[in-house]
């Protein structure tokens, strides 16, 4: 499989998909900020691309490859619908992970003929059948809904 980072992308400068979706998706993080916010090494980060368990794509005037920062979620919400408190000690934060429902989706939309933008791009429109983002609704815990709804578009 090609490293995702080293994929042929629009000039995110002037291209007006990337545009689009910067306005969908909001924040993004860089691959070292990715692997700063998981505690772990950016080659780590590039595996979780290279297994799909995120996407990203270049944007920003100096193109730099970035994930969205909504990918990213505490812990304690690695299942959401199992939503459970969680005291972190004063002074220390919360570990964060990749939300494990992506990954699923991503390979699912992938299969279908998906490119990274236009995952990225699904997943932060919103999607009629849920009455929401798909990316909400994962976040949410409502990843069958979400599966069923990208079944749809193949």
């Amino acid at each position: 499989m090609t490293n995702p980072e080293q994929q042929p992308q629009p000039d995110s400068a002037t291209d007006p998909q990337t545009a689009r979706i910067d306005a969908l998706v909001g924040d993004w993080v860089n691959l070292p900020g990715v692997a700063d916010r998981l505690g772990t090494k950016v080659t780590s980060v590039r595996s979780a691309l290279t297994d799909r368990r995120i996407v990203g794509m270049k944007r920003g005037e100096r193109n730099i490859f970035s994930i969205p920062e909504q990918f990213l979620v505490p812990a304690h919400l690695s299942n959401p619908a199992d939503r459970k408190p969680v005291e972190v000690p004063e002074g220390e934060s919360e570990q964060v992970i990749i939300l494990p429902a992506l990954k699923g989706t991503i390979i699912q939309l992938a299969d279908v003929g998906y490119s990274d933008p236009e995952i990225i791009e699904w997943l932060f429109t919103v999607e009629e059948s849920l009455g929401e983002t798909p990316m909400a609704a994962l976040r949410g815990g409502r990843k069958s809904a979400v599966r069923r709804a990208a079944q749809g578009l193949g």
